[in-house]
Parts: structure tokens; sequence; C-alpha cells
């Protein structure tokens, strides 16, 4: 069993043209810091989207792996002229970019030796010493190097991997989270959240988020933090001060 580490933070870079053309729609964040955050306690601090371009992913990829404990890049790794993740990340570490061979022999019987051409060859080629994370659903595999970890942008091939990635990730303290809606606007409660907030400073993290949802206007209060007693005292203080100015908390939103 993993070892549990009291705070592991991370960060999610995106990689390609297709996304920030608006082409594409990312996605892969919210899911992917859902999933680190609920089964491995594993908190998203910074998410950037840069294009296809080496120098950009290189300068942005040393910076945030020195900053964090982990870098998850999505994107990137397919067999096309464009896809260069693979490449970039290997000029970054200064590692050499070369055939994995066991992800070749992955993709070699995948797709059998007629079809196995070039382009799809590209696909085994990563840093030299990668940790290979297995693909269930297209075969070609994504790979962790020091600390970054690199998948493919296809959502679905991403989350059928994850599976694959947890035994290569230290787990930090898991983090419970509590919501309340109520039918209100943010500036009627906003002096009084800021006075719980600080009275629960660096212990719970208070978010406030209005929506507009069957017809009702109002404010999705959500608290996060890794004391479960100290967020429900919290909640508790929360629902206190709703409840002492009238406001309706609603059930279900």
């Amino acid at each position: 069993m993993a070892r549990k580490y009291k705070k592991i933070s991370a960060s999610i870079l995106v990689i390609g043209n297709e996304i920030l053309s608006g082409r594409t729609k990312d996605q892969n964040v919210s899911y992917l810091a859902s999933w680190l955050n609920t089964n491995l306690g594993i908190k998203v601090h910074e998410v950037r989207i840069i294009p296809d371009e080496e120098k950009k992913i290189i300068k942005n990829l040393l910076n945030l792996s020195k900053n964090y404990n982990y870098v998850f890049t999505t994107g990137g790794i397919g067999p096309t002229h464009d896809d260069i993740t693979a490449k970039s990340i290997s000029r970054a570490f200064k590692k050499k970019y070369m055939y994995n061979k066991e992800a070749y022999e992955i993709l070699s019987k995948y797709y059998g030796k007629k079809e196995f051409n070039d382009s799809r060859k590209k696909m085994a080629k990563m840093p030299e010493g990668s940790k290979l994370i297995y693909n269930p659903s297209s075969a070609a595999p994504g790979f962790m190097i020091k600390n970054v970890i690199c998948l493919p942008g296809v959502p679905l091939i991403l989350q059928s991997m994850l599976h694959n990635l947890k035994k290569y990730l230290k787990k930090g303290s898991k983090i419970f989270s509590l919501s309340i809606s109520t039918q209100t606007v943010e500036s009627k409660i906003a002096n009084n959240l800021e006075k719980i907030q600080n009275k629960y400073k660096k212990v719970v993290d208070i978010g406030s988020y209005p929506f507009f949802r069957l017809g009702k206007i109002g404010v999705s209060v959500v608290l996060r933090s890794e004391k479960k007693t100290k967020l429900q005292s919290c909640h508790k203080e929360i629902i206190k001060m709703l409840t002492k100015k009238k406001l309706r908390i609603l059930k279900g939103i």
C-alpha cells in the first residue's frame, strides 16, 4: 500500500492548438482534477493551456515540475506531425528520445506487422527511462518520467488509463467536501462568508458560486477541508448565518 503524504500538489498542462482555437472543448481538466482529489488526495493548484510548440512546452513543463509534486500533460502524443509532446519532454529533461521496447511490442501486436506503419511507431517513442501507463482503450501507452505524467488528449481514452496510473502516485490526505445552496445573491452573504473564512483560515476553504437553475437565482457555498470535524463546524456556522438572515436553503441543488 502506498504511503500517505499530507499535502500533494499537482498542475495540469493542456497541450494543443485545437483547444486554443476553440475547435475542441477541453473535458480533461475537470475530470482529472476531480479524480485526483477524490481518489488520491492530490490537489490541482494550476492549469495552463499552451499550443503545440516545443519551446513553450519545455518552458512551461520545467517551471511546473519545479513547483508541484506532479505535472499532468494532456494531448500531443498521437501519430501525426504536430504530436510533439513526448519529444519536447525528452529535450526538457535532456533524455534520449527513443523507442520504448515494451511500448513498441504492445503497438506492434495491436496493429499487426502490416498496419504498424511509421506514424504508429511514433507513439512508441518517449524519453529514455519512462514508465509506461497502459492504455486499455487504444493500446498506445502514456508514460511517466520524473514527476511528469503524459496522457492522451482524447477524454475517454485518458479516463480509461487512470486506473493504471494509481501505482505511480503518492497519496495525500483525503479532502472532505460539503455544500450548501441558498436562494440569494452573493453580495448579500459576501461579508459574512469572509468573516467565517477568516475564522477557519488555512483549515477550511470556502468557495462561493452563483447559479441560475430551474428558474432560481442562488449561490452554492462549497466547503473543503482535510479535517472533517472543522468542516462540519464551519458548515453549521454557515447554516446558522443563512437562517439568521432568513434565506431559503435549497435542497437537491
